[in-house]
């Protein structure tokens, strides 16, 4: 007989002879359930190690230069296209030039026709066309006031627009173009007599830079009279339809950054992708004053999401690796590995009529409103220093899973041992009885 090994003392797993074994029937019964339990809760470990969680961490935001993208759909019902104006300004109140922009002007029909769409025309915010004239040597009159800087042709104003930026450099109300030889022969003023009753819905996106400002729409061309941004209002409230025009609306989308793609919100749940939606989608305000003003304050927040496994693929790598004059619009943020740089907002709001007085009629007796401003809406925005990743990653690692499937196996066959012998010590002590 061979001499035993040194490890057989070692041996935790002692070993019955055959003969000795007694098998039963719910020993075989117990055995087929605990393998069925086994293979379920393997099957519910192999679909948290399959799952997908968003992790989210708090940074610095320590960006500098960059661009954001302002994507909005906004629907003023009872103001026509030709009289509203957007404006982009920065922190400074300078109006921001050069801004990439793809806004539309949609004409709408009276909100007592529907309000179906007329005509969509592109929102010129910095016009570059060239101006087309019967005469090559014509040049137009100023009627008065400096030749402005944007003209086509030095020293004259040869379109409606050119003397209605003249008029503004002067801070001077142009009204209706009545003789004026450039207006009337665009017929500006019968094209807003003509829009007189319709609305407009303002929809598209703006890319500026990623600074504090504000956007804004308000009636009449634009202008600075010293330090302050005014518009002309004659056309607005000299107007002949009943009641006057108003700045009742309804904002539709308004969203910083590019928009989540579908399979992102699919699966990351409703309950998720509504926490981190836009705030003003669907608010509506309305008004029976001209001289109303809407104001929105907004907080910014960058928002960053990795996509599964994004950091082994682009260590050291910027999110935003597209330079923003390369972008088209609508694209920027969007990277090739598949993350997403976007932002989330915050909003408050304040409405006040221009008139100035009380707001009791909006419950506040204690609170009143100073004289005079510009009728509009207003969205003055604020960029956080804060930044918000969302990386996405598996809910456990592989060795997680792997501790996982040898507690769920050695706890299930443990369980199912102890209930097996406390079957076969209770069939044992029947048989006693009985016998007995």
């Amino acid at each position: 007989m061979p001499p035993k090994s040194r490890f057989t003392r070692l041996d935790a797993f002692t070993k019955t002879v055959e003969d000795a074994r007694v098998r039963t029937t719910s020993g075989g019964v117990v055995t087929i359930t605990s393998l069925l339990v086994i293979l379920f809760l393997m099957w519910s470990e192999w679909s948290d190690y399959r799952r997908i969680v968003v992790k989210p961490e708090l940074v610095v935001d320590k960006g500098r230069g960059e661009k954001m993208e302002i994507h909005m759909n906004i629907t003023f019902p009872r103001l026509p296209c030709e009289l509203l104006t957007l404006d982009v300004m920065d922190v400074s109140g300078e109006v921001q030039s050069g801004v990439m922009h793809g806004v539309k002007k949609v004409r709408l029909s009276n909100e007592r026709e529907g309000g179906r769409v007329l005509e969509i025309k592109d929102l010129e915010l910095h016009p570059t066309e060239d101006t087309v004239h019967l005469d090559p040597e014509y040049c137009g009159d100023c009627y008065g006031a400096p030749v402005p800087s944007t003209v086509k042709k030095p020293g004259c104003c040869n379109t409606c627009d050119e003397v209605r930026d003249a008029y503004a450099g002067k801070s001077w109300s142009f009204g209706r173009g009545e003789n004026v030889e450039q207006c009337e022969r665009e017929h500006y003023g019968e094209q807003l007599d003509a829009q007189r009753n319709e609305g407009c819905r303002i929809e598209g996106g703006i890319r500026v830079n990623k600074v504090i400002g504000n956007f804004h729409f308000a009636p009449g061309k634009s202008f600075s009279n010293g330090n302050v941004h005014v518009h002309d209002l004659k056309n607005y409230f000299e107007s002949p339809v009943e009641g006057g025009h108003t700045f009742t609306h309804k904002i539709h989308e308004l969203r910083f950054g590019p928009e989540l793609p579908d399979a992102v919100v699919k699966r990351r749940g409703w309950a998720w992708s509504n926490h981190h939606g836009n705030p003003l989608d669907g608010h509506e305000q309305s008004t029976t004053e001209q001289a109303y003003n809407y104001m929105y304050f907004v907080k910014v927040v960058s928002t960053a999401y990795l996509p599964l496994g994004w950091d082994s693929k682009n260590l050291g790598s910027n999110l935003l690796d597209v330079r923003p004059d390369l972008a088209e619009l609508g694209s920027y943020g969007k990277s090739e590995s598949g993350s997403i740089e976007t932002h989330q907002y915050s909003v408050t709001s304040h409405k006040r009529s221009l008139t100035g007085g009380s707001d009791a009629n909006e419950g506040h007796k204690e609170r009143l409103h100073a004289r005079g401003g510009i009728p509009g809406v207003f969205f003055s925005y604020d960029i956080s220093p804060m930044k918000v990743i969302n990386r996405e990653a598996r809910a456990k690692s592989f060795t997680g899973f792997l501790v996982g499937v040898c507690a769920v196996v050695g706890g299930t066959l443990t369980v199912a041992a102890a209930v097996d012998r406390a079957l076969y010590e209770g069939v044992q002590r029947v048989r006693k009885i009985h016998s007995s």
